[in-house]
């Protein structure tokens, strides 16, 4: 398989399994949505630690080897973790639509920055695509009746993300790793001040609770590490049509599961986005066929 397609697929991957994030979310509404984040810091950190520690004769220092990577990697650290916390408050105060949009609105953001920093040029499929794209979502965002903050949060604090980390080179691995290895020191003050003051949600010792807070480091990390492999192979712009998978699960289960209002205005950007992203679709496979020897007679 082609690096080409080894991106699409780890792509596709990560935001098939980004999609169906609110179930799991939910399922910790009770506890206070700060306390989640420190978990999914702590034990994401602790999970790629142990991954890496796993893989023999790789050092960060062969991947990462200057100071200003290591600080690069505590800005992107900060930005997800912006990103993560906005994103659990949204979907358990009820706002998993609104969230599904800041994720609809993101790959224009990473066309504009793949445009304005990496000098990404568009073809006439990508252009109509995205013009259908930005339509949809123009459209729903006057309709929504306010302006979106939660969505706009959302969308640049992954976009810059996406960005920095397309522009550093580094592979996945190692780079997940150290933004996590930034994050543990304030999650692990965090919950222990929350412990020690009986505040937090492992004061009741419920099973079901520790063990969704427990596992919030894999859930948390594979997706991350499926995207810096998919950063690492394909386009900033290509990575971004592929997001609309992620928003279109988070819409799908806010209003089949959830019962959210579905409006017109629903109908009018999920119809244009995924027209956009079929157009899309299909101008990157055909541009990936392989041009020399396609009517190779068989051998005999």
């Amino acid at each position: 398989m082609g690096e080409d397609r080894k991106g699409l697929v780890y792509g596709f991957l990560c935001y098939f399994i980004w999609g169906l994030f609110p179930l799991y979310w939910r399922m910790l509404e009770e506890v206070d949505s700060f306390e989640i984040l420190a978990h999914r810091m702590l034990w994401s950190g602790i999970f790629m630690v142990s991954l890496f520690v796993g893989i023999r004769r790789v050092r960060l220092r062969d991947h990462i080897k200057c100071p200003q990577q290591y600080l690069m990697l505590l800005v992107t650290s900060v930005l997800i973790s912006f990103n993560w916390g906005l994103y659990i408050w949204a979907i358990n105060h009820g706002y998993i639509l609104q969230s599904s949009l800041g994720y609809y609105i993101n790959p224009l953001v990473n066309v504009l920055l793949g445009y304005l920093f990496l000098h990404e040029r568009l073809n006439r499929a990508q252009t109509i695509a995205l013009l259908l794209a930005l339509a949809g979502v123009l459209y729903f965002t006057i309709n929504y009746g306010h302006f979106p903050l939660i969505s706009i949060g959302l969308a640049f604090s992954f976009g810059i993300y996406g960005l920095l980390k397309k522009k550093m080179g580094l592979n996945a691995t190692p780079a997940l790793t150290v933004e996590t290895i930034w994050m543990m020191p304030v999650a692990i003050v965090y919950i222990t001040f929350l412990y020690a003051n009986g505040q937090s949600a492992m004061n009741s010792f419920e099973p079901m609770t520790w063990l969704l807070l427990l596992l919030a480091g894999a859930v948390t990390a594979i997706p991350l590490l499926l995207y810096g492999k998919a950063a690492e192979r394909i386009t900033l712009t290509t990575l971004g049509f592929l997001q609309y998978v992620s928003p279109t699960g988070q819409f799908l289960i806010g209003i089949l599961i959830y019962k959210e209002t579905f409006t017109t205005a629903h109908i009018v950007c999920f119809s244009s986005i995924w027209l956009g992203l079929i157009i899309f679709t299909f101008d990157m496979l055909k541009r990936m066929q392989p041009k020399g020897n396609a009517k190779e007679p068989a051998k005999k």
